[in-house]
């Protein structure tokens, strides 16, 4: 999340300011009613550098849609080395995740809250995201070693990853 943890912002790389006037401008605004030039007033850079970096609006929201989901995978990927117990990951990767919510409420708010169907319509649904795929991954893990109850998988992943 460097683009997120701001000093400077002559500090941060453009592509990092871009994207971090995004989220905050989509998150307070919905995708729909911002436009490029509000993001480039937001991150103090051109108008060129934009689409130089991401093509235009729809490239940006995809970048963040992705770098946010993969950020999601890392959390997963941290939880998953800090513990063998099946159902300990589960339950440490729900306190990251209320953790992450209550810290970093942008980030959730757009990954969560946006209809990115509306904006990015060939990106595939959350739910089929390598974060969530490996979310079930665990809640199959502790429901093999009887830590958790057995309930349909997506029904158990989408109550942990909160979606």
């Amino acid at each position: 999340m460097p683009y997120l943890t701001r000093s400077e912002p002559q500090d941060e790389s453009v592509a990092c300011r871009i994207m971090t006037a995004a989220l905050e401008l989509f998150v307070a605004r919905g995708y729909h009613n911002v436009s490029i030039h509000d993001i480039q007033k937001r991150a103090g850079v051109s108008i060129g550098s934009i689409y130089n970096h991401y093509g235009g609006k729809e490239g940006v929201a995809r970048a963040l849609y992705e770098h946010l989901l993969n950020e999601m995978l890392v959390l997963i990927e941290q939880v998953e080395a800090a513990t063998d117990d099946p159902g300990g990951r589960c339950r440490l990767l729900i306190r990251r995740l209320m953790e992450h919510t209550e810290t970093h409420r942008d980030i959730m708010a757009f990954v969560f809250g946006a209809r990115h169907r509306e904006f990015l319509p060939e990106q595939p649904p959350i739910c089929s995201s390598r974060a969530f795929e490996r979310l079930r991954e665990l809640v199959q893990e502790a429901m093999a070693a009887g830590q958790i109850r057995q309930m349909d998988t997506w029904v158990a992943a989408a109550a942990m990853f909160g979606s």
